[in-house]
Parts: structure tokens; sequence; C-alpha cells
């Protein structure tokens, strides 16, 4: 027993060390230098400054940071709209087809993201699959320029977020008593009714877990809009990468991860509240 103890203590210990290693130290080097001095012969010099948050509150800088979270929340609605049905039918499927389904969920994990985005070009391109696909059916007369447009971007992003979102549905969907269902459909409600007022609200865990787990990496996430949408326009997780790689303004780069650090952790806030909400309902 006292085996154990020390086990535990020594597994928390050293859990509590990475984090604050490798999580906390570097956030709070973030945070110190964006109230530096930019240098022109280095990276920035120790005098206070508020300068960095100043300029971000240019209207040109914040169409970037508003950019992003249109990208993001246009991402994340479009992935809700596309995992409810995966997530719906995997739940309620027999048990024996589920790990089959769920393991095709999973598989995309085994493979670099950037990997796969860079397939995707195979696939989008002017000469690609898709195309060739619609044209052999006679859907177009011509090809359709996808690639580097916005539309490119989306596919994209849902393509890579998808079973962030489907995962946290399964799991919400799938500890729903249909014997309410099925009350429901012996008292004549239609199968639009039951959607709206049984399935929805008892599948709102999964929809605010899933929103968030796919609103946060979109709201950084910036190697797919440069390399499907060709770079044509400017988010939050570029801006960033440029003010430290290209500029070396690193007290601008901060304290622009400063604010989508502040940001996501609004959301991350609102997903902690609502699972206490959601564990109050369950104990109640």
């Amino acid at each position: 027993m006292n085996r154990l103890s020390l086990f535990a203590k020594l597994s928390i210990s050293l859990v509590v060390f990475w984090l604050i290693l490798f999580a906390l130290f570097p956030n709070l080097l973030v945070i110190g230098i964006s109230f530096l001095t930019k240098s022109e012969s280095d990276f920035f010099t120790f005098a206070f400054s508020t300068e960095s948050y100043t300029k971000l509150l240019n209207p040109v800088y914040l169409s970037v940071f508003l950019d992003s979270l249109y990208l993001a929340f246009i991402t994340t609605v479009m992935t809700l709209i596309l995992a409810y049905p995966f997530a719906y039918i995997i739940a309620t499927v027999p048990k024996k087809y589920k790990f089959l389904l769920l393991l095709l969920v999973i598989i995309p994990f085994w493979t670099s993201s950037l990997v796969r985005t860079y397939a995707l070009i195979a696939i989008l391109k002017t000469k690609g699959l898709l195309n060739a696909f619609l044209l052999s059916l006679g859907l177009i007369n011509e090809p359709l320029q996808i690639m580097y447009t916005e539309v490119a971007v989306f596919i994209g992003m849902v393509y890579t977020l998808l079973p962030f979102m489907i995962l946290p549905l399964y799991v919400s969907i799938e500890k729903i008593d249909f014997k309410l269902v099925e009350a429901a459909k012996d008292l004549g409600a239609s199968k639009l009714n039951i959607f709206k007022t049984i399935i929805i609200p008892l599948s709102l865990p999964g929809i605010i877990a899933g929103s968030t787990l796919v609103f946060l990496p979109a709201l950084g996430m910036f190697f797919i809009p440069d390399i499907l949408g060709g770079a044509k326009e400017l988010i939050v997780g570029s801006f960033i990468r440029n003010q430290f790689l290209l500029f070396r303004d690193w007290p601008f780069g901060s304290a622009a991860s400063v604010i989508l650090l502040i940001i996501m952790f609004i959301m991350l806030a609102f997903l902690a509240k609502s699972q206490k909400i959601e564990s109050s309902r369950d104990k109640a």
C-alpha cells in the first residue's frame, strides 16, 4: 500500500514537473516577452512596453483575428453538420460493427495531418480525382478550380478535424436512453420533433465538447490555409509565425499569441462550465 502510495506520488510529481517545464514555463516566457521592446540587433530588449498590445488594436491586425475567428467558426459548423450523422450511426449500430466504424474514424490519426493535407492536393487539383470523377459523371463540362480557394481551405480543415467532432458526439449520443425515443413515438411525435426535443438536448454536451475541440485548433491552424489556400489570406497562426521567423519581432508575435491564448482559455472555461452543469444534472 505504502509502495503504491509512493509510486502515485512520484507519478503525480513527474506529471506536475513536466507540465511546469514544458507548458507553464513557455507560456510565462511568451507573456513576459510580450511586454518587452523589439530590438533591431536582437530579438528583444529588456525594456517594459505595452506597444505590442497597442499595435494589435490597428484595424489591419484586428481583421486578421476576425478572419481567423470566421474561418474557425465556419469550420466548426460544417464539421458539426457532417459529424452528427456519422456519430449517430456509430452509436446506434449493433455492437459488432461499432469497433470497425470507430477504427475507421481513428485511422487518420495514424498519419501526419500535414501529409494528409498534401494528399488532398491530388484530389482537389484541376486534373485531380474529384474533377475527373465529376467529368466522368457528366455533372460538369470543364474542371472546377478548387485549389487555392476558400472552398479548398474549408475542405481541408473539415477533413482534418472531423474525428475531433465525431468522437465526443458518439460518446454523448451513446448515453441517450432510447426508451424516451420509443415513448415519444408511441405518443405520436414526429421524427423531426423527436430529434429536436430529445436527441439534440441530450447530445448537447457532445456538441459543446466537439465544437470546442474543433474550434480551438482551427483558430490557430495555419498550414492548411497556406497549402490549400495558397496563403492568400493572412490568419492569426500565419501572422504569429511571420512575426517570429520573418520579421524577428518577438514582442509583437508574443502579444498576438497571448490574445490567442486568452480566446482559447475563454472557450475552455465555457466547456468546463457546461460539463459541470451536465454532471450536476446526471447526479440529480
